[in-house]
């Protein structure tokens, strides 16, 4: 009986513990003036959340479809995100810049679109929500010439369905 006493007084004591008052502008509590919010971001679990907290891209060296440790990085918390809501499956798109012929263009990003599936897959997205596909050159970010813009189209893009 003491002991059961005892946890309900220890779980009071915790729940007491978390709780905390609103401060207001000056920093003093109650008052009835409204608490200080920071501004919010976008919705948990919506795909502007995806796109700007977890990042929906990686990008690749030119003529590569090896992810280097930034992409890994992005990738692991797009993982992380996804298994969380799951209500959501990918897309992975391959995209390559201007230079090469059309069909090796659709090669190399098929390979890098896979490349990102597989490794989200090894990271325990099933694979029946990753599917990839290969732009290759036709869709870039920036059509400038130069090296600059040519590194933005070399990229894998993680698109909600």
């Amino acid at each position: 009986m003491k002991l059961k006493a005892l946890l309900v007084l220890a779980a009071a004591a915790a729940l007491a513990a978390c709780s905390s008052t609103p401060k207001t502008d000056s920093g003093q509590t109650g008052g009835g003036a409204a608490p200080v919010t920071a501004p919010s971001g976008p919705a948990a679990g919506s795909q502007q959340e995806f796109v700007q907290e977890v990042g929906d891209r990686v990008f690749f060296a030119l003529d590569s479809y090896n992810l280097d440790s930034q992409a890994q990085q992005t990738l692991r918390r797009q993982a992380a995100w996804l298994q969380q809501y799951g209500q959501y499956s990918i897309v992975v798109e391959g995209h390559c810049d201007e230079r090469g012929t059309r069909e090796y263009n659709l090669a190399l990003g098929d390979r890098r679109a896979n490349a990102v599936r597989n490794y989200l897959v090894s990271l325990g997205v099933p694979a029946s929500r990753v599917r990839s596909v290969s732009y290759g050159k036709e869709r870039p970010t920036c059509t400038q010439s130069g090296e600059s813009c040519w590194s933005r189209n070399r990229r894998g893009v993680s698109a909600l369905q």
